[in-house]
């Protein structure tokens, strides 16, 4: 049986495992559950179904067989790697891969959520070797809209990243997330609006102004809020909001390239998972995107920098 590396990630919106044995990996992951009309959760709320949700990802692993011959196991434990990042809804997964660490006698690697999103994306696209190099990236969910120029880490593992623009205000995740409210959907709208989006004619975007790789979004939810005030088509509302954030990223990333030509283009987190945003940044800026159910929150991308993690220890 071939050995395999677990990872947990408990993040603002789902909880998930997901163990990777060096080619392949299974994730499995469950939405935190927000009541209707609400536009997200208090940290107590998420880190109390955390807690009821892991047990039940457990066991839905175990019974694939897929928790057999663990030989590390990883968590994202915070949001960025940088100092001072924190949010307590991780303390769940961090403090159940210790807890599982210690007991199987395996080391514990600790990792940040957005590190853990950078891997999964260039894993499920499969180019995993961007992680030995700098790339542009962009972390785009519900609370994170951020262009990064990522490189590795000195150990070599996972990525040190330099935030180079993104938003000023709300994420582009909150501009769909409320949007989506605002028309009725059920948060988190990033699906539902996608689709109705996809009903509507091209619309011409909220006209975001980029400077240095950076824009605000908050001019577009008071735009959006309007609309529908006035009895605009809800399918139009979603296509404005979704255009508008197509467009300002690439107007970013363009900028972004203009300092680093030549740089490969990666997409990864929630929004990414966004069919009109796909389109546009693969015609616009040849943009590398995640497989779309790694590009939301999951715990692969925390699975496979466990697996690094451990080989380069070997290999010392």
């Amino acid at each position: 049986m071939g050995e395999r590396f677990l990872g947990i990630d408990t993040s603002n919106y789902t909880t998930s495992a997901a163990v990777f044995d060096g080619r392949e990996g299974e994730n499995v992951g469950r939405l935190l559950q927000v009541r209707p009309g609400e536009l997200g959760l208090r940290q107590s709320d998420a880190l109390f179904q955390h807690v009821k949700q892991l047990p039940q990802l457990m066991e839905q692993l175990a019974s694939q067989g897929q928790l057999e011959n663990i030989q590390a196991v990883g968590a994202s434990t915070r949001p960025r790697a940088v100092e001072g990042s924190y949010m307590p809804c991780f303390l769940a997964g961090t403090s159940q891969a210790q807890c599982l660490a210690h007991t199987l006698g395996v080391p514990f690697f600790a990792f940040s959520h957005q590190q853990g999103h950078l891997a999964a994306a260039a894993w499920s696209a499969g180019r995993l070797d961007l992680l030995e190099g700098p790339f542009l990236a962009w972390h785009l969910s519900g609370g994170t809209t951020e262009l990064l120029r990522a490189e590795p880490e000195q150990d070599g593992v996972a990525m040190t990243a330099e935030i180079l623009g993104g938003t000023s205000d709300i994420s582009a995740g909150q501009l769909i997330d409320r949007t989506g409210v605002l028309l009725g959907l059920q948060f988190p709208a990033g699906k539902a609006l996608d689709a109705l989006s996809a009903q509507a004619e091209k619309v011409k975007p909220f006209p975001v102004k980029v400077e240095n790789c950076t824009f605000s979004l908050s001019g577009m939810e008071n735009k959006g809020k309007q609309m529908a005030e006035k009895g605009e088509a809800p399918e139009t509302v979603a296509r404005f909001a979704l255009e508008t954030v197509a467009r300002a990223v690439v107007k970013a990333t363009r900028q972004a390239l203009e300092r680093f030509p030549g740089l490969p283009v990666l997409c990864s987190g929630g929004v990414a998972s966004n069919s009109l945003l796909r389109q546009v940044m693969e015609r616009a800026c040849g943009a590398i995107f995640a497989q779309p159910r790694f590009s939301t929150d999951n715990a692969m991308g925390t699975a496979i920098l466990t697996w690094r993690a451990l080989e380069r220890e070997r290999a010392q």
